[in-house]
């Protein structure tokens, strides 16, 4: 049976069941105990107490460093970083102890960790609140990196994300919260599976987290009319999922990457990188201008990914004959 809720409902959701169904899974980071600056932990300070619902200091360094020791000690913590922005104080224990202890002690200390970073443009909060800096992690091995798109996605993708027994980063993009749709409780969202969202000849469009609702926006303008895509939720970007991508433009011969972060050396270089080296299709990328995201309206929709923003990269690629 579904329910309707929120993108945000349907994650609190994900870790109530996982905390009442195991001790071992607490959360912890700053106002938690307000219910999380979104209201995404709403209810469980109450339900769980503040051994579990833990409310921190404003030190991300620590609260990672603090999440590594608990996994390890055999504790399976919820990081909450807030926006990902913040988790820029966390990098070395992200990268250096969190991703790399299993490899460098053969597997006897494992991080079962869940680090929640909110991606994505949030409005009028500029340059230092709304950044996506998923192309950092997915470079960085030992990480698993999550980035649901619908409420279901993101209750199914964070039990998934819990029960995983690595770190994994998971962005939830902040303008997603109040997105509602029907969630299955009990249905957990496999990692490494997309999900087709279109079926179409003309081109295959890849993206994931805002950038799947704006790219279906623009398949329904009038300017991309009578123009079919195969259009891939990738929804996990360590490890994508190669097959679906590979099968798809393997049938279409082109392929566009849809992402809200910058393009420079963002992850739409990794994918139309390996996609053409393995099929030979035709690739295009759309991301963000090399801009910090402006406060003024007028700046900050420069770095918006928009509906008409996609539909002149599908007809610029298909115009591109090679």
């Amino acid at each position: 049976m579904s329910e309707k809720m929120t993108y945000a409902q349907a994650a609190c959701l994900a870790l109530q069941e996982a905390m009442r169904a195991d001790p071992r899974v607490v959360a912890l980071g700053e106002d938690l105990g307000r219910g999380g600056v979104f209201g995404q932990y709403r209810g469980l300070p109450q339900e769980f107490g503040p051994e579990r619902i833990i409310d921190t200091p404003i030190s991300e360094a620590n609260i990672m460093g603090a999440a590594v020791g608990m996994a390890l000690a055999g504790l399976r913590p919820v990081v909450e970083m807030r926006v990902i922005d913040f988790a820029l104080c966390a990098m070395d224990e992200i990268v250096n102890q969190a991703a790399k202890n299993r490899y460098m002690f053969g597997g006897q200390g494992r991080v079962p960790l869940v680090a929640r970073m909110p991606i994505g443009i949030w409005s009028a909060s500029a340059a230092q609140h709304s950044q996506s800096l998923e192309a950092w992690f997915t470079h960085m091995p030992g990480l698993v990196v999550v980035t649901p798109a619908t409420p279901q996605d993101n209750y199914g993708l964070l039990k998934a994300s819990l029960a995983s027994g690595d770190p994994v980063i998971y962005m939830e993009h902040k303008e997603l919260w109040g997105l509602e749709g029907e969630v299955t409780a009990g249905k957990e969202v496999p990692l490494g599976q997309a999900r087709r969202l279109a079926q179409g000849h003309d081109l295959t469009i890849v993206t994931w987290s805002r950038g799947v609702g704006v790219t279906l926006q623009a398949l329904a303008l009038p300017a991309l009319a009578g123009i079919r895509a195969d259009v891939i939720d990738l929804r996990t970007l360590w490890p994508w999922d190669k097959d679906a991508v590979y099968q798809s433009v393997a049938k279409t011969g082109r392929l566009l990457v849809v992402h809200e972060a910058v393009q420079a050396s963002g992850f739409g270089a990794e994918i139309a990188a390996s996609a053409a080296q393995e099929t030979g299709c035709r690739v295009r990328r759309l991301g963000a201008p090399r801009i910090p995201v402006g406060y003024a309206q007028v700046l900050e929709n420069e770095a918006r990914l928009t509906p008409e923003k996609i539909a002149g990269a599908v007809h610029a690629l298909l115009a591109q004959l090679h």
